[in-house]
């Protein structure tokens, strides 16, 4: 089927076009002066998070204070994590898309299947009622043989005309 192919090259199309999207989105995040500011304390909650994770997994002390990060690493961070979450989310969507449409097409398949199956087992119904009217077609025509030859039609025996 050619659209199978084309799907998959407008998805990965899709995926490559939307990296530059994602620039375009850190970079005007981190221009915006409402959402530089929201961005920033996300920025930083995720770095005290992550910190801590990774104090927690290396064995170190987890109750020291966290340096925040300086503003414009922050926004970087954060801007970075949005473009990510974007091409994170328009992979995810191309794949929850090629796969629905996979199964779409399994069912279509199933469903032909199964239609063929149906259509073999009604031949097969129909071809045990012809045989069966033919066994019984066979059998009356026995019958009548028999019947015609306990009658004489089939006594081969010939009267000999009498003489007068």
């Amino acid at each position: 089927m050619v659209a199978s192919p084309l799907v998959k090259l407008g998805t990965l199309a899709l995926k490559t076009g939307c990296k530059p999207i994602a620039n375009r989105l850190k970079k005007e995040a981190s221009l915006h002066p409402k959402f530089r500011r929201l961005i920033t304390d996300f920025a930083q909650a995720n770095h005290r998070f992550t910190t801590q994770m990774q104090r927690r997994l290396y064995g170190h002390r987890t109750d020291v204070e966290i340096r925040p990060l300086n503003e414009e690493k922050a926004v970087q961070l954060a801007a970075d994590l949005i473009g990510e979450l974007f091409v994170f989310t328009v992979a995810g969507a191309a794949v929850i898309y090629e796969v629905q449409r996979s199964a779409q097409s399994e069912a279509r398949k199933e469903e032909a299947r199964r239609q063929e199956l149906q259509a073999m087992k009604q031949r097969d119904e129909d071809l045990a009622g012809e045989v069966e009217a033919l066994k019984q077609r066979l059998e009356a025509l026995e019958k009548q043989i028999k019947e015609r030859a306990h009658s004489g039609i089939f006594n081969f025996h010939r009267t000999h005309p009498r003489a007068r």
